[in-house]
């Protein structure tokens, strides 16, 4: 029998009890996590990943699991049903948090420049300013040996000379500026200043490894974009399967799912003329699209034929089968 790690505590009780069905169904089955694997046909990375909790199982591998195991196939499903609507509630939960993360860092970064000096207020910025003005005329640095002490006459004539050199630096500097642009042509365009790559570098969370356009061609799971981090964002039954739009707002990207799947049937995401590759099933379990790069959900549409000759699109703004 296997020895389950306990699941994350930040599960929702529904999903919670759902994966701990699962886990009794195969203890009792006495089947390994490799024999559920191969008689269910879906991984054992991804059997792993619903047995512990860090992953819903599909509808397709449930039904298969209870086949496997000769359980009642409806009580599993309504339980599955349940343990969906509480995964969905986890996951808007989660974008919400990771955006509340963004804006908190932005936040701090914006924080580092300290706050907007007061008018008139001429301290200066840096740390060795304070230091100064807290010494004690003890701690003056003594005049140098061999000269006389320096009166407060001198010292105002050494700030107003050097004030005057500053004055005569700055006028040298704008008459250079004025002279350079009334002898250059304006019709001659001026380089922009590249933005710095670091810059615009998103900071992706641990386990995900692609963003944006990055994420076009890769399998979601692989990239760490599911878990989650995904959303169902649009849904359309098609005869008997339901085509959906899985969008994660992390990485910027969205694929296709189909479910109540027939051999055959045929699958593929969109998002304006842009169009990932189509994917064929080739079994009796829930089929997936590789990842394509949007602009935000309402930008993604799925769609899928039926091995019967049915056709129907998902998209978050409008649905339409036949």
């Amino acid at each position: 029998m296997p020895r389950w790690k306990a699941l994350p505590e930040e599960l929702d009780p529904q999903v919670r009890e759902f994966a701990s069905q699962l886990r009794r169904l195969v203890d009792r089955s006495g089947l390994s996590v490799a024999a559920v694997a191969d008689r269910t046909g879906y991984s054992k990375t991804s059997w792993e990943r619903y047995l512990g909790g860090r992953l819903l199982a599909p509808k397709a591998a449930v039904l298969a699991l209870a086949e496997v195991t000769g359980t009642n196939a409806v009580h599993l499903t309504t339980m599955w049903e349940l343990a969906e609507r509480a995964w969905s509630r986890s996951e808007q939960r989660h974008d919400r948090t990771m955006e509340d993360i963004r804006v908190a860092r932005a936040k701090a970064a914006l924080g580092e420049f300290g706050p907007p000096r007061a008018p008139g207020d001429t301290r200066a910025q840096s740390p060795s300013a304070g230091l100064t003005a807290k010494r004690s005329p003890r701690q003056q640095a003594p005049p140098p040996r061999g000269g006389p002490p320096v009166g407060a006459g001198d010292r105002r004539r050494r700030i107003v000379m050097f004030l005057a050199g500053v004055v005569g630096a700055l006028l040298v500097i704008t008459a250079a500026v004025l002279l350079t642009d009334l002898g250059g042509s304006d019709d001659k365009p001026r380089a922009k200043p590249s933005p710095s790559p670091s810059s615009s570098a998103p900071v992706l969370p641990a386990g995900v490894k692609c963003a944006g356009a990055s994420c076009t061609g890769q399998d979601p799971e692989a990239m760490g974009c599911t878990d989650k981090l995904v959303t169902t964002v649009a849904g359309a039954k098609v005869g008997v399967s339901v085509v959906e739009v899985r969008y994660s707002k992390t990485c910027g990207a969205a694929w296709a799912r189909l479910k109540q799947v027939t051999p055959g049937d045929r699958l593929q995401i969109s998002a304006g003329s842009a169009t990932g590759e189509s994917v064929v099933a080739d079994a009796y379990r829930d089929t997936y699209t590789k990842m394509l790069a949007v602009d935000g959900p309402a930008a993604a549409k799925a769609c899928a034929t039926l091995k019967s000759g049915k056709h129907g699109c998902a998209a978050k703004t409008a649905a339409t089968g036949q």
